[in-house]
């Protein structure tokens, strides 16, 4: 069955109408689905929309008028329940030669409903040992299989497989488009501007920021850090306790989206006569992975408002009128005092990505940041 249509039967509004700023991506994928090789690779750190460009993209494989929005292909690929749309998760800290395994067995398999399958394998960038098994497959694609890769980046390791995919770049979406996008929406500019430059030009993460009522307060936790280390190890441990709390809190508006998305699930195949939601452990573990990053991803945040602070306070140096009496005869002291703490901050931040024990690096951080003063 062909699937060659116009650009008029893949309407952007209803396959993409959750993703913001990817305009390039969107036209990249809706001229894909007229002529679909065998496999893609999407390149751009998480929450630029990946999960929705992704299924927007499967809609218009599947469905036999080659996008239409609306008919029941549309709908589970949407959602992501369409038994012809495997959305493959790693089951580690890596993508494993098991997961690669599983993936080449899923590519062999033929179309459970359609003409096609779609098989979208998410975290590539992590597939360094399991890269040779992926690449064999990717080479000898099987008729009926359109893959889909997801990547932070790619390694140099992975370059030999991105070589095998057609390649879409996604965009940060930058604070003046993430702050218009808010404003339209109805939010104050003011709250806007302050969501967009949280947001890490990530639209995932700022639709969440638009829930979440203790956005401000955790922000001004943080810059609240200079003026409340006193110089002793007990108020160090006090205050870490106090913003790994403020992150766990963070993740709550995420979790009761998830809730929300099982439910949904529970309720489709409730409907459809089926015993329960299919793949729901890879759903669960997927979940559980975004909620991990994001608390991660908040206590990055978190590190940058901190260090923002202390810039302001490097700045009040600049403008002799506002330095406090206390700072006055040892201006190039203090200035090597603050720089020195913006990059104690920095330098926390950067270890995040090595999953440490966070309290133990926060109350690291707070110690050594005493020694500045407020």
């Amino acid at each position: 069955m062909s699937t060659a249509v116009d650009d008029q039967t893949l309407p952007a509004a209803s396959l993409f109408a959750d993703v913001v700023g990817q305009a390039d991506a969107i036209a990249q994928l809706r001229g894909a689905a007229r002529r679909p090789v065998h496999a893609y690779l999407l390149v751009g750190h998480p929450g630029l929309g990946q999960r929705s460009l992704v299924r927007g993209f499967a809609a218009a494989l599947l469905c036999p008028q080659g996008g239409c929005g609306h008919c029941e292909v549309c709908r589970r690929a949407l959602v992501g329940i369409h038994p012809d749309l495997v959305e493959v998760e790693r089951m580690g800290a890596l993508v494993s030669v098991d997961d690669a395994r599983r993936v080449v067995r899923l590519a062999q398999r033929r179309p459970l409903e359609g003409h096609r399958q779609v098989i979208v394998v998410s975290d590539i960038h992590l597939a360094r040992l399991a890269a040779p098994v992926l690449l064999k497959t990717l080479e000898e694609p099987a008729g009926q299989t359109v893959f889909v890769l997801l990547a932070d980046a790619v390694p140099a390791e992975l370059a030999t497989v991105a070589s095998r995919c057609v390649r879409i770049e996604l965009r940060s979406v930058p604070p003046a488009e993430l702050r218009e996008w808010l404003t339209g929406t109805g939010m104050d500019a003011e709250l806007a501007q302050e969501l967009a430059e949280a947001a890490g030009g990530s639209i995932d993460r700022a639709r969440l920021l638009t829930e979440d009522e203790s956005f401000a307060g955790r922000r001004r936790l943080w810059r609240s850090v200079p003026t409340r280390l006193d110089g002793t190890g007990a108020a160090a441990a006090s205050l870490a306790a106090e913003l790994l709390a403020s992150a766990e809190e963070a993740v709550e508006p995420l979790r009761a989206r998830h809730r929300a998305e099982m439910e949904g699930l529970d309720s489709d195949a409730e409907q459809r006569g089926e015993r329960s939601v299919p793949r729901r452990k890879e759903i669960e573990d997927r979940q559980h992975r975004e909620e991990r990053r994001w608390r991660t991803d908040e206590l990055r945040a978190g590190f940058a408002v901190l260090a923002a602070a202390y810039r302001d306070r490097l700045m009040m140096l600049a403008a002799p009128d506002s330095v406090p009496p206390a700072w006055s005869g040892r201006t190039a002291e203090r200035v090597r005092d603050l720089a020195g703490a913006i990059s104690v901050v920095e330098r926390s931040a950067a270890e995040l990505i090595r999953n440490p024990n966070e309290s133990l690096l926060l109350e690291a951080m707070l110690v050594r940041l005493s020694a500045v003063g407020a």
